[in-house]
């Protein structure tokens, strides 16, 4: 399967599979209840991670979901094409995940008390793990040199767009009460009191047993050897995993064995003008 043209949606470029006019035009139309949790993440941010902790976390800890189910039905994108097909069969509360920046949520949304965990995640890291994807997905164009991808990523012609646009809109957003900002950094370090902090989010209060039971299964080796979860069950015409494997390593700071000090000089000073100008700072130094 060659490469398809990525789609253009308010300024920002979606890859051509599972996204098409109508699955945009569900999401713009969706009616978000006040049940409802989103995980937001900028692509690469550990989306896949949040698709298997979210219902672990909204349950109780029963795997039978995330052992039975796969995750794009289990926890739905949405903005993609399979929202629709399976949003009859979802029961509150409703766990979805989102590429989306914060102006391009539904207008229910708004309005709703529905609650969204951002996963921020250092995007050195991000940059590594998309130019490795785009080598495995054969919908997407070839990123080129490694260099070239830098360049791409920091003017935005990259899916999504500007790592830093989404993490403004959504660092912005005046719904402080609504939202429960994590990184992925942190979730490696200790991934049981992220967890912790998911539960109390949502209220769901869970012991320290179940807290314990959900990290276990949702570490990296664990995911990996589900196939409700590692993306094995994606057809090899648009997912080749013996050129990357889908989740590749789910660990903080590989960035280190790829960039060289030229480049992360670059990278670090263009992000930082940017998010210091919207009065944010890098937490990545």
């Amino acid at each position: 399967m060659s490469s398809l043209e990525n789609i253009q949606y308010h300024g920002l470029l979606l890859p051509p599979v599972a996204h098409t006019k109508e699955s945009l035009e569900y999401a713009e139309n969706f009616v978000v209840k006040d049940t409802d949790v989103f995980a937001v993440t900028y692509p690469k941010s550990g989306t896949t991670w949040m698709q298997e902790i979210l219902p672990l976390v909204l349950n109780g800890g029963d795997l039978t979901p995330v052992q039975s189910t796969v995750n794009w039905d289990r926890v739905p994108w949405l903005e993609e094409t399979r929202l629709a097909e399976v949003v009859d069969k979802m029961k509150s509360p409703r766990a979805m995940v989102s590429h989306f920046p914060y102006n391009l949520m539904p207008s229910s949304f708004h309005s709703s008390k529905a609650k969204v965990i951002y996963v921020m995640r250092n995007p050195k890291d991000i940059l590594v793990s998309s130019f490795y994807f785009h080598q495995m997905a054969a919908f997407l164009e070839n990123p080129g040199t490694f260099d070239e991808f830098i360049d791409k990523f920091l003017e935005g012609r990259v899916l999504f767009g500007k790592w830093t646009d989404h993490v403004k809109s959504w660092k912005l957003a005046k719904i402080a009460d609504r939202i429960l900002f994590l990184t992925y950094e942190e979730m490696v370090q200790d991934l049981p009191a992220a967890i912790r902090r998911m539960s109390d989010f949502l209220c769901r209060n869970h012991s320290e047993d179940a807290i314990q039971k959900i990290a276990e299964h949702c570490t990296f080796k664990s995911m990996k050897a589900n196939t409700m979860s590692n993306f094995s069950l994606v057809p090899k015409q648009y997912m080749d995993s013996d050129k990357s494997p889908f989740l590749r390593k789910g660990v903080a700071g590989d960035w280190k064995n790829h960039f060289n000090s030229e480049q992360d000089a670059r990278f670090t000073s263009v992000i930082q003008k940017e998010l210091e100008a919207a009065g944010l700072s890098f937490p990545y130094n």
